[in-house]
């Protein structure tokens, strides 16, 4: 009986389950027209894959695997423009390129080039497991040195600015929700895609508090003060149930509404930011510096750290510690009243000053 044939390697021809399952090499059948400059650039093979494991199996969150997926376009665009197709091909000297050109070329902060490199090792680790390429090419590669710098923070006078820029009078509408919207953010230190994702049921109006879903689907529960619990209140009781007149569902049951009716997303909330900090005269305002301010003014005001680092939802207190460094008068002022050597220091130079008896 004669053998059948051995089937071919799928690579060089698109299938119908290769394009399905994004392993396809990245190559331009013959006489095919050039990709216009507008198209989006190839997303490489066996990143659909490794997106899908990463939502279902890792259980990112949706903003880590969108930063993901545009990292993995930059460098297959950036591969694509040297040629190489096959991601057995690629080389830890191919991978450095490409973050020198991130450095070099786009002048990218070592914190982004750090979670770009963090996304290419995650990718070409999944990639070895699965016994797509041989050698993971980014195995030996470290991330960039980060320098700590103290965050950008606002006064409690600009905070008061901020939050109260919205105003029925220049703001139309929806100014109230955006009040609320501001209140929440700086009296829970929330992201700008935590504030966006909490839904009615995680507000707690007896409690005065909120059910927050952070980085890695980890729930905290932030307590907040009472402006935010009126405002909020307010919102909820004069203008929320006008934006979720459509009974189709596109509310999602989410707190914050647009003026559609759908959940307010995250780069709305960017823009609402940019925009109220411009009307409060404020410059470089985005929406963690609000957070920012929330973690430095309770630190400011003697909160303890380990509180601080569970109402921003901080895995490592190595996170929180950089909130120390704001105010250095005040842990002079402790130095100065609990260390022994300062206080007999204080003790000799009181007695120094006290005036002779004549």
């Amino acid at each position: 009986m004669r053998k059948a044939a051995r089937p071919s390697p799928p690579e060089p021809i698109a299938t119908a389950r290769a394009v399905r399952s994004g392993s396809t090499r990245v190559v331009a059948a013959p006489g095919a027209r050039a990709a216009s400059p507008s198209s989006p650039p190839p997303q490489g093979p066996g990143v659909r894959e490794f997106l899908a494991f990463c939502r279902i199996e890792a259980g990112l969150a949706k903003a880590t695997i969108e930063a993901y997926a545009r990292d993995l376009r930059d460098l297959w665009q950036f591969l694509g423009e040297k040629g190489i197709a096959d991601p057995g091909a690629v080389t830890m000297t191919h991978v450095t390129e490409h973050i020198q050109q991130l450095s070099r070329g786009r002048g990218m902060e070592p914190s982004s080039i750090s979670r770009h490199l963090a996304a290419l090792r995650v990718y070409f680790r999944w990639m070895h497991a699965e016994r797509k390429i041989a050698k993971d090419p980014a195995r030996l590669i470290d991330r960039p040195t980060k320098w700590k710098r103290v965050p950008g923070t606002l006064s409690i006078g600009q905070m008061r600015k901020l939050v109260e820029a919205p105003h029925p009078e220049t703001c139309g509408s929806l100014w109230l929700r955006d009040r609320c919207m501001l209140e929440l953010m700086y009296a829970g230190g929330l992201r700008a895609s935590e504030v966006g994702a909490l839904k009615i049921n995680d507000f707690n109006e007896t409690l005065g508090s909120l059910v927050v879903l952070g980085k890695g689907r980890k729930q905290r529960v932030v307590p907040v003060g009472l402006p935010a619990i009126q405002w909020t209140q307010r919102y909820l009781r004069d203008l929320r149930p006008e934006l979720a007149r459509f009974p189709d569902g596109r509310d999602q049951h989410r707190l914050l509404l647009s003026f559609s009716g759908r959940p307010l997303e995250r780069v709305a909330v960017w823009q609402l930011v940019k925009k109220y900090a411009a009307m409060a005269g404020l410059q470089d305002v985005h929406p963690h510096t609000l957070r920012h301010s929330f973690a430095t003014h309770l630190v400011v005001g003697g909160a303890n750290l380990r509180v601080v680092q569970e109402f921003l939802g901080h895995a490592n207190i190595a996170t929180t510690q950089i909130y120390t460094h704001v105010d250095r008068e005040r842990l002079r002022e402790v130095i100065w009243q609990f260390h022994p050597r300062e206080a007999v220091s204080r003790a000799e130079a009181t007695r120094r000053a006290k005036p002779k008896a004549g």
